[in-house]
């Protein structure tokens, strides 16, 4: 059965950066940690979950401008901050700035999509493949916020990372509602009401997770919960409706930025050849070759072998 792989790529090269030891290296010194970990993420994944479609989503801008026009802190701290948990910044480290080039440089070798569009990032590239598809998908990604994409009744699951390779998570109606208490077409609200520390979205001061979820329940959107509290008879506490008004700047705005878009424009997946079929001829060449000259030989051994499995 045909099955769509979506990738927040990004949050996969990070995460291997991070993730295997910079002591894997070329001769010459240069790190190359984060390409053979992200070639194996690929090899598992598109192996272990089935995938014959896949699209490596490309943030063209990870932090776009007209997002930080709306929410000035959106992303705000992942410009200045080195965090402990290395794959929630983005300012990119000199040794991984350094692989990128290599990482699209094999990606194309390997057939893989790449797809990116400018002014957004790669949420909003798999969010609009998402909202399109014809086939089961799945996405793979350590945020959060592309919960808001899981849809059992169309097939779109969630692999979420944010816990290691070992410790993947299938994230589906029943796990977002088990906890958050909320429908995966309502986490963007509760997002917004709630906040995001690690995406600078400030939420409502003094509405939590709980408060949020519970409003959402009775409500069922933000937008009705906001037309309720403007309403006399519409039931919101006025402690509540107080707090609503304090952000209603914030609340205005907040929507826009939280929400991965769904509509750009991006080719079709028979354009991009996004179907896996096994690395041949001279592309096989030469990424065998890139292997041996860059010391990414197991890795490269093992795409090598999941592709060839799409026979």
């Amino acid at each position: 059965m045909a099955r769509l792989m979506l990738l927040d790529t990004a949050s996969l090269y990070f995460r291997a950066f991070y993730g295997v030891p910079d002591t894997i290296r070329r001769s010459d010194g240069t790190p190359v940690n984060a390409v053979r970990g992200l070639l194996d993420m690929i090899a598992r994944l598109t192996t272990e979950y089935g995938a014959t479609h896949l699209v490596a989503c490309w943030d063209n801008d990870w932090r776009p401008q007209w997002r930080v026009d709306l929410i000035p802190s959106y992303k705000s701290h992942r410009v200045a901050e080195i965090v402990a948990d290395g794959p929630d910044l983005e300012v990119v480290p000199d040794p991984l700035e350094a692989q990128i080039p290599l990482i699209r440089r094999v990606l194309g070798l390997a057939g893989i999509a790449v797809v990116g569009v400018d002014g957004y990032e790669a949420d909003d590239v798999a969010g609009t493949y998402t909202s399109h598809a014809t086939m089961p998908t799945d996405v793979v990604t350590g945020d959060r916020d592309l919960f808001q994409l899981v849809d059992d009744d169309r097939g779109v699951r969630v692999i979420y990372t944010a816990r290691g390779m070992k410790n993947l998570e299938m994230v589906t109606d029943v796990v977002v509602v088990g906890k958050y208490h909320v429908l995966p077409q309502q986490y963007a609200d509760f997002a917004t009401l709630r906040g995001d520390a690690s995406d600078g979205l400030p939420g409502v001061a003094g509405i939590g997770e709980k408060t949020a979820s519970s409003l959402l329940g009775r409500y069922g959107s933000l937008q009705a919960l906001l037309e309720a509290a403007q309403d006399p008879d519409g039931g919101v506490s006025a402690t509540v409706g107080a707090k609503l008004a304090a952000a209603a700047e914030y609340l205005k705005v907040a929507p826009a930025v939280v929400r991965v878009a769904r509509d750009l424009t991006v080719p079709a997946l028979e354009e991009v050849h996004a179907e896996l079929a096994p690395i041949t001829g001279e592309a096989r060449r030469e990424l065998e070759g890139l292997a041996s000259e860059w010391n990414l030989g197991g890795s490269v051994k093992r795409l090598l072998e999941a592709f060839d499995a799409q026979r």
